[in-house]
């Protein structure tokens, strides 16, 4: 309704602040992909997921920080509010999922005897490295964003 509202209204939505965090998550899981089959050998199609270079979630926090920053300016308040988000993402996924994958691969390593035990996924958390290639990838897709999409 609000959206009908503002297009009768003469308010144009521009909607590259939707698609350009999927587009990061997609460039930086293809590359990720791409990494781990070549590591492998092997269409590496079981190591999707979390942790790995580039971070997936790096990638997409800095797209959207970028791209306001590029568009609206780094004095705007929006990009304070993504600036602050994309720390606290980036900040979780290098301390506190290690330490859950840390604490995973502890887990997996008490109980190797167990029966019937369900290995837990032990890389789950980034370091300083994937997370720095995660923020390229982010940045470098604003960046192509910003220049090749026409301002709505």
């Amino acid at each position: 309704m609000l959206l009908g509202a503002m297009a009768g209204s003469g308010v144009s939505m521009d909607f590259c602040y939707a698609w350009t965090p999927f587009l990061a998550w997609f460039a930086a899981g293809a590359l990720k992909f791409t990494i781990n089959s070549i590591k492998a050998k092997r269409m590496a199609f079981g190591l999707i997921g979390y942790g790995g270079l580039p971070s997936n979630h790096a990638a997409i926090v800095s797209s959207m920080a970028a791209l306001i920053g590029f568009r609206e300016g780094a004095d705007h308040p929006a990009f304070g509010v993504a600036i602050t988000l994309a720390f606290i993402v980036i900040l979780d996924a290098n301390s506190l999922r290690r330490q859950v994958g840390m604490h995973a691969a502890a887990i997996n390593r008490l109980t190797a005897s167990a029966p019937l035990r369900e290995t837990l996924r032990e890389r789950m958390g980034h370091t300083r490295n994937e997370i720095a290639a995660g923020i390229l990838v982010g940045i470098g897709v604003a960046a192509a964003v910003f220049f090749m999409a026409p301002r709505l």
